[in-house]
């Protein structure tokens, strides 16, 4: 969870004339499959498939990212470069020793990821629902390690090829052919 404390401040209203005096607030935020679903289901894209978000809607995932479910909205706007910042990195935060190797399947890089397919494969590895609630980037982890875990090794390209010679051999003997 990232806690993000925003001091008091004034602002002048100038529609008002008046000034508007805010308490300090502290924002608690979680980046979780929770906050995305509420992000996608307002949205109707992935969020993680999204490169670059609008202004509006990067506020708006913050605000799906609130522990508070009474938040102000005008809350949000007292947010400084400094805080998003906070939020940036709290986001891109791994939240785990877990490392992979760069040999990543090409095909999963092309997948749209939405909130649904991670559900799925949360339901196809037996994870419980309560890990919606965990960093995004620790379920993923977790996500990847069952699959590689639940994987058998594929051959190396080595023990591929002699296979393949081998059942070419067998099939030109059966067959009486040179090939």
């Amino acid at each position: 969870m990232l806690q993000i404390t925003l001091p008091a401040s004034r602002f002048f209203n100038e529609q008002t004339e008046e000034f508007v005096f805010y308490e300090p607030v502290t924002l608690k935020l979680e980046h979780s499959l929770i906050s995305i679903q509420r992000w996608e289901s307002k949205w109707h894209k992935s969020y993680l498939s999204s490169e670059n978000l609008s202004a509006e809607e990067m506020i708006d995932y913050i605000r799906c990212m609130s522990l508070d479910p009474n938040l102000n909205p005008q809350v949000l706007s007292r947010l400084r470069q400094i805080d998003f910042e906070r939020i940036k990195d709290y986001i891109s935060d791994p939240m785990t020793a877990t490392t992979f190797s760069q040999h990543d399947d090409p095909h999963q890089r092309k997948q749209i990821i939405t909130a649904e397919i991670i559900y799925y494969w949360m339901v196809s590895f037996g994870i419980p629902f309560e890990c919606a609630k965990w960093h995004l980037n620790q379920l993923m982890t977790l996500i990847k390690v069952c699959s590689i875990k639940n994987n058998p090794k594929k051959a190396n390209k080595n023990e591929a090829a002699k296979q393949r010679a081998a059942l070419n051999k067998a099939r030109r003997a059966r067959m009486g052919s040179t090939g």
